[in-house]
């Protein structure tokens, strides 16, 4: 584990100011999943103590927000694999995926940093419709969602693997 967390660590090269906190959160996400999900078992990967949703759905989950979060802040609509991948967050993962979807995160997260480093700050404020409903946020809404999302579910991870550790 690294002695500071990644807010205390500088900014993040080409990434504007303002945005820096999202950038700092998203690199921590990374690099907290991967302290928490270190040498899960298969079944405590899966496991959903008192069914809750399992340390599986979690990273799965975190990858997917980010995505959706980042394209709806580009003005896009979610594409039909997006749409098909959000039932998936929570299917069984087999110990022979946990590589790939530690990896698949890791792309994302690497990917919202350059997606950062090309949004240009004057429109941080410009509408921005999420979802079917076309709710109402902007660039910056959905960008500072996207990683506050993510560590929300950092914290559900981490209690998560701690308490299938405890009773496996």
């Amino acid at each position: 584990m690294a002695n500071t967390e990644w807010w205390q660590r500088g900014p993040i090269d080409g990434v504007p100011a303002l945005l820096q906190p999202v950038a700092h959160i998203l690199l921590q996400v990374r690099e907290s999943v991967g302290e928490l999900v270190a040498n899960l078992s298969e079944a405590e990967w899966n496991a959903r103590p008192a069914n809750v949703a399992s340390s599986a759905f979690h990273v799965r989950h975190i990858t997917g927000v980010i995505d959706r979060l980042f394209t709806y802040a580009r003005e896009e609509a979610l594409s039909p694999e997006q749409l098909a991948s959000i039932p998936l967050e929570g299917a069984h993962l087999a110990i022979s995926d946990v590589a790939a979807t530690l990896g698949a995160l890791s792309a994302r997260v690497d990917a919202a940093i350059d997606e950062l480093r090309k949004v240009d700050i004057s429109t941080l404020a410009e509408f921005r419709g999420v979802g079917r409903a076309q709710l109402p946020s902007s660039v910056i809404g959905c960008l500072v969602h996207g990683a506050e999302h993510s560590m929300r579910h950092v914290g559900q991870l981490s209690v998560t693997s701690r308490i299938v550790r405890s009773v496996q």
